[in-house]
């Protein structure tokens, strides 16, 4: 199905689950030889771990990079590596030595920004605290700014399942990957995107996805390029469970 198609990037190094270096290799290379079209296959790592990365390397690898380092990499740093892009914080673009397309990090109250032609966006849905998980409206505001300027953007963290969900540990509303797309959809069709953000009704969202025309699905994940999650399997298990996708839980847990 288009709308999920190479949707999630292995985020497995960072929190919550936060994997060893070695563990999370190690399943990444057991995504590779399942092969979900759910997942894009796509490795993320932040710079400062890329000595790290090369000591536990042992197998092609597609790198997403997260500039958690005041320096970028060199190309020489990155030799032998296939860095597709560059994730970058503090709402500003960096000089790139580097083919791969960069994704500049902002919040909803940064809007609007000036980005270089062909630089992507990355909004965060989520995080450790519930401060850290933006509202429905704000984040409905920043997929609108998108899709009006047909700029791609990226999201990462607390998009754990695909219905929005109330969490008591953190007292916040988690956002729904689910959601997310069909909120994308609606922003690509020139509707108000906040409405479906803040569903929990999943028949509705079943029933809205499975409705999404093949035109609007290509444009929404266009804009959508991809969402990190720590967790590769949970977003399969959801799309299994709503039977949005086909296959078995079976074929998951071999992955895992």
């Amino acid at each position: 199905m288009t709308l999920f198609h190479s949707l999630v990037d292995d985020a497995g190094l960072f929190p919550p689950t936060a994997l060893p270096m070695a563990e999370a290799l190690r399943r990444h290379r057991a995504d590779l030889a399942g092969g979900s079209p759910v997942l894009t296959h796509r490795f993320l790592c932040p710079a400062g771990r890329l000595p790290e990365l090369r000591a536990h390397l042992d197998f092609p690898i597609r790198l997403g990079l997260i500039l958690d380092t005041p320096d970028v990499p060199s190309p020489a740093d990155l030799a032998g590596l296939a860095v597709e892009l560059v994730e970058v914080p503090g709402g500003r673009a960096v000089a790139l030595d580097l083919p791969a397309r960069q994704f500049v990090e902002v919040t909803a109250a940064q809007l609007p920004v000036d980005v270089p032609p062909g630089t992507g966006l990355k909004i965060r849905c989520g995080g450790l605290t519930a401060a850290a998980f933006p509202s429905a409206q704000d984040l409905g505001s920043f997929i609108t700014y998108c899709a009006g300027r047909d700029i791609p953007f990226k999201a990462t963290a607390g998009l754990h399942n695909a219905v929005r969900h109330f969490h008591p540990a953190l007292g916040a509303d988690r956002h729904g990957f689910l959601n997310l797309v069909l909120a994308v959809c609606a922003a690509v069709e020139g509707r108000d995107p906040v409405p479906v953000l803040r569903s929990t009704d999943v028949g509705e969202l079943v029933r809205l996805a499975r409705a999404v025309p093949d035109d609007t699905a290509g444009r929404a994940r266009r804009l959508l390029v991809s969402y990190g999650s720590c967790s590769t399997s949970t977003p399969i298990e959801d799309l299994l469970a709503l039977g949005l996708i086909t296959g078995t839980t079976a074929d998951v847990e071999e992955n895992v």
